[in-house]
């Protein structure tokens, strides 16, 4: 009978301890399934993130608008798209510069230091490529404004003018040589109105020179070629040498061309807005006398001797006083010929522009201090030999062509440019500019002078 029971309270507990054992197995089952749930739904929350990012980046940012241009919008793709031609062509043209000096970066260095810092700096130092990035867009933003200027003045670039300019930029003028600029007429240089100096009365005969023998004529000079024509073949060779180096960057012509077009339009609004801002082709030209010193106190002194004998003479005795390299003056006499007044501003300031355009003719100044652009002081004393209108040269044509076109684009840029800094932190620093550029230039040895020997 005990023995009975005993099976039976070992029966009990065993099932008591298998429905326990259930019930934990069950337990811990429910908690392993929330795990995996929990880490379920975060890892499906990351991958929602990343998911989300990449669409942000690979679909959604490139096509985001970091400027507006009169409703014309630049996108992130087309701003680093343009960004990396920009680099290209620097890169390029650097490379070329480099063949050309054999291989001398000093002198490439030199002379394209703006290349260098745009590329050097937005590649190798940190949180700079923005400052490279920022002219980019601003250039990107006025070649909008160029095109929407010229499409509402009818101006246009035909695939003929686009073919002859580059061509021309090779020297390919159709077979033919460019079409020679008209021959400038001579402008009569206004005589010096100097007195001359008197000459000296000789109370003494000097012995007669000794005759040099004749010398013997040398050759004479070989004149400079004949310019040769450029044949369609040969410039087409050029293009291809030329081009290469922009395919190995993947630039396609379509891309290069249209550079080239961008560029025409903006000559062609130029000339453009010269028409319609009736911007003068003249202008009033003075010639002048000039007395200058780096000594205050000596040009002070001057003005007693000037209104004693008269600027002239004075100027005069100063420009044919022979070199003496003991003497402590500092006085120099020159004369400036026909220049206007924004070239007289642009080298000497404005108080000496106005006094030249403001003075009565043959009525010398007062002592004009000119500083230099090192911070050194000149003093001038000027007098004006006559005031002329003439026609303007080229160069300086040009520049009030520049001058407008930057003033049209900055009054265009006040109502009509939006601009918004998301593309910042998001400028290509490639292709990357080689460090071979940014070798300091190989210093000059110095030649040791040969030791003093004892004489014998």
């Amino acid at each position: 009978m005990s023995k009975k029971k005993h099976q039976e309270e070992t029966k009990g507990e065993e099932s008591r301890r298998s429905r326990k054992e259930v019930l934990i197995a069950k337990k811990e089952a429910e908690q392993t399934r929330g795990i995996r749930l929990a880490v379920g739904i975060v890892a499906g929350f990351i991958g929602l993130i990343i998911l989300v990012a990449l669409v942000n980046e690979l679909i959604i940012s490139p096509n985001r608008e970091v400027a507006s241009v009169a409703g014309e919008k630049i996108t992130l793709n087309a701003f680093q798209d343009r960004v990396e031609y920009e680099r290209i062509q620097r890169i390029i043209f650097l490379e070329n510069q480099l063949e050309a000096f054999n291989n001398d970066v000093g002198i490439v260095q030199q002379f394209a230091g703006q290349y260098l810092t745009d590329l050097a700096s937005s590649s190798y130092v940190p949180d700079n490529p923005d400052a490279f990035g920022e002219t980019v867009l601003n250039l990107m933003v006025d070649e909008i404004l160029i095109a929407q200027a010229a499409a509402e003045r009818g101006i246009t670039v035909s695939d003929e003018e686009l073919d002859a300019a580059i061509g021309a930029d090779f020297g390919y003028y159709g077979g033919g040589l460019p079409t020679p600029l008209p021959e400038a007429t001579e402008t009569v240089v206004p005589t010096p109105s100097i007195t001359p100096i008197p000459t000296a009365v000789i109370t003494e005969v000097l012995p007669t020179a000794t005759s040099f023998p004749t010398p013997t004529d040398g050759p004479t000079a070989t004149p400079f070629p004949t310019a040769t024509p450029v044949s369609e073949e040969a410039y087409q060779t050029k293009f291809a040498e030329f081009f290469a180096d922009y395919q190995n960057f993947g630039v396609s012509q379509e891309r290069y061309r249209a550079g080239i077009r961008t560029r025409l339009l903006r000559e062609q609004l130029m000339d453009v807005l010269a028409i319609e801002q009736e911007l003068p082709t003249e202008a009033e030209h003075a010639s002048l006398f000039v007395i200058v010193s780096t000594d205050q106190a000596e040009v002070e002194d001057l003005g007693a001797r000037i209104n004693a004998d008269g600027y002239l003479q004075v100027w005069n005795e100063i420009r044919s006083s022979p070199f003496d390299p003991e003497t402590t003056s500092t006085l120099i006499a020159a004369e400036l010929l026909q220049k206007t007044q924004s070239e007289l501003t642009e080298t000497f300031g404005e108080d000496l522009a106005n006094a030249a355009f403001d003075l009565a003719v043959e009525t010398p100044s007062e002592a004009i201090t000119v500083i230099g652009q090192d911070g050194t002081e000149q003093y001038f004393i000027i007098m004006v030999n006559g005031r002329e209108l003439l026609d303007l040269p080229e160069s300086a044509l040009q520049a009030q062509k520049a001058e407008a076109l930057a003033a049209y684009l900055a009054e265009m840029r006040e109502s009509d440019v939006e601009i918004n800094d998301f593309w910042r932190g998001r400028v290509p620093v490639k292709p990357r500019l080689d460090t071979k550029f940014l070798a300091p230039p190989t210093a000059t040895p110095e030649v040791a002078a040969p030791e003093a020997t004892a004489s014998p």
